[in-house]
């Protein structure tokens, strides 16, 4: 009787303890071009896809470690980065190539930097041979879409999430794309995809109504979804912030739901 009662206690014990979450680890891998691209990658047990996950901004985390940024640490997805992976998600935090600080528009839709996603898909597939992601929030759509668009062999599905749609006149790439990623060639995207807008986004550039000009662009994707986030807490930064509407503050869980129910269903 003594021994059942020890059996009973320690199996009990072992059932209140906590998962353990699963470990980040700095990747490092280079590319076809011969630059270094760093990104954070956690892998829960059997994962049923992965994410690729840009952030918005300059997009340049200055990562030295899995704890340690140099910028960047805040926005939505990379603050929501555990979340993807406690849905059984392998996740892949995107950093700026050795080659430079920063992700400005211009090299976001770059093949250089497509190249480079593509080096980071393929040692994703060597870790396990699952669908791959991409997921862009802010800035960071312009990196998704393109990677969606010129690697589409390699890229399973495409998440936008506060999206672009709008550029400062002074940019670069403004005469081309007037409309930020609403003027990219979606219509080569074949992979499903998802929009997702918080409906009281306040920045300029990334206003929720423009997701219907989005999804009328994405004519050849095999299933397009619009979700609209709403509530969250009071902004605490401005408006094309993380702590705002537009980085989904206070209402991550519901987004980060809302993309792993239309990776699963597709």
């Amino acid at each position: 009787m003594t021994r059942f009662l020890t059996y009973l206690f320690l199996l009990s014990l072992l059932l209140m303890k906590p998962a353990l979450a699963a470990e980040e680890k700095l990747v490092s891998v280079q590319t076809k071009r011969g630059v270094e691209q760093q990104f954070i990658l956690i892998k829960p047990d059997n994962p049923i896809a992965s994410v690729i996950l840009f952030a918005g901004g300059h997009g340049g985390l200055g990562l030295n470690g899995t704890e340690d940024f140099e910028w960047g640490e805040e926005n939505f997805v990379v603050r929501t980065r555990r979340d993807f992976a406690a849905k059984g998600l392998m996740v892949a935090v995107i950093d700026a190539p050795s080659d430079r600080p920063q992700l400005g528009a211009k090299f976001r839709i770059s093949r250089k930097h497509a190249g480079d996603m593509a080096a980071v898909a393929k040692y994703l597939k060597r870790v396990k041979d699952i669908p791959v992601w991409v997921v862009g929030t802010s800035m960071g759509t312009f990196s998704a879409a393109s990677v969606a668009i010129k690697k589409r062999k390699l890229i399973s599905g495409l998440v936008l999430t506060s999206t672009m749609t709008g550029v400062p006149e002074d940019w670069s790439i403004a005469g081309k794309y007037p409309d930020g990623v609403a003027s990219m060639n979606l219509g080569k995207v074949r992979a499903p995809t998802l929009i997702v807008a918080h409906e009281d986004d306040r920045c300029e550039h990334t206003p929720a109504k423009d997701t219907t000009k989005l999804k009328d662009g994405l004519t050849n994707a095999s299933a397009v979804k619009i979700v609209l986030v709403k509530g969250g807490r009071a902004a605490e930064s401005d408006s094309c912030e993380s702590k705002s509407q537009h980085g989904f503050f206070g209402v991550e869980s519901e987004a980060v739901d809302a993309i792993f129910k239309f990776i699963k269903a597709h």
